[in-house]
């Protein structure tokens, strides 16, 4: 898992879990967003730019560098509400802020993260205006080095994250991420698909896109024989993630706030697959991947 960027948990639905309001959280790394009731809060409604105008057809894409910040903002009204999201940012030090203090800061993680991913990683999406977005890290690949970390403005978080906010992200989340991933993973902590956020747009729910995104990805596990890992802050998507295969293996929490912000580890182990030659296995990796 990639210490400096791990995003936790994954939605489909809303954020990772819906509070009440962007005071209360905007969400994280998980699937199914479409399916859960968490709309942004409507503090935020002005706050929110209008996404970029899409052309392409209802089918899975990757996104390319250039188009990060659409893919970001799509996160972004995803996560919202959610309690891992917000976790950094309703911090006793920053009470004095607005909600749309809060929204824009939440908006510049959402987009370092997509760069991130752009870099090292692949950021997939779905439906007109970016509807539904992926961030995976596939087998092999991390966003730990220093160059993928200044170009991508993660480090911008130690100057924007408030004193205790920077002990919520960089103290506890991302070593608690990170040190579970290895401990459940095992040797297989670098050879196994990340998915470390997905999210639909309010607009965009219903209509099945986070889990054709997951699908493009763990139908391609399943040839490659890798395992996928994931975080969900939401209490709903677990049941959501194990009609697609994963399996529930623990629970951890985040405990600096008033009360704890809760995170279910799943891992979906690879299915059998027809037999193929593995020069089409090959041909199917490089043509939904290409050089990641």
């Amino acid at each position: 898992m990639e210490q400096a960027f791990a995003a936790a948990a994954i939605n489909f639905v809303e954020p990772k879990s819906s509070l009440k309001g962007f005071s209360t959280v905007f969400s994280s790394n998980n699937i199914l967003q479409d399916k859960l009731s968490a709309s942004r809060p409507e503090t935020f409604s002005s706050a929110l730019p209008k996404s970029a105008v899409s052309t392409y057809p209802d089918e899975v894409r990757v996104v390319p560098i250039e188009e990060y910040k659409e893919a970001a903002q799509c996160l972004a009204e995803a996560f919202a509400v959610d309690e891992v999201a917000r976790y950094f940012l309703d911090t006793p030090d920053r009470g004095h802020w607005s909600e749309k203090d809060k929204w824009d800061l939440h908006v510049s993680i959402m987009e370092y993260l997509t760069y991130a991913h752009c870099l090292k990683g692949l950021v997939t999406t779905i439906g007109p205006n970016y509807g539904a977005v992926a961030l995976w890290m596939p087998p092999g690949k991390n966003m730990d080095d220093f160059w993928t970390n200044l170009r991508c403005g993660m480090w911008r978080l130690n100057y924007k994250l408030s004193s205790e906010g920077k002990k919520r992200y960089f103290d506890e989340f991302m070593p608690l991420l990170h040190d579970t991933k290895a401990s459940v993973m095992g040797p297989r902590d670098n050879d196994s698909w990340y998915l470390v956020y997905i999210g639909t747009k309010p607009s965009s729910r219903g209509r099945g896109y986070a889990r054709r995104l997951i699908e493009d990805v763990t139908e391609l596990a399943d040839l490659e024989g890798k395992a996928c890992y994931l975080e969900s802050s939401n209490e709903v998507n677990p049941q959501i993630y194990a009609k697609m295969g994963f399996e529930y293996v623990k629970r951890v929490h985040l405990q600096r706030a008033m009360r704890n912000v809760v995170m279910d580890i799943m891992v979906r182990e690879p299915r059998e697959v027809e037999t193929e030659s593995e020069g089409s296995i090959d041909e199917k990796h490089d043509e939904k991947l290409g050089d990641y």
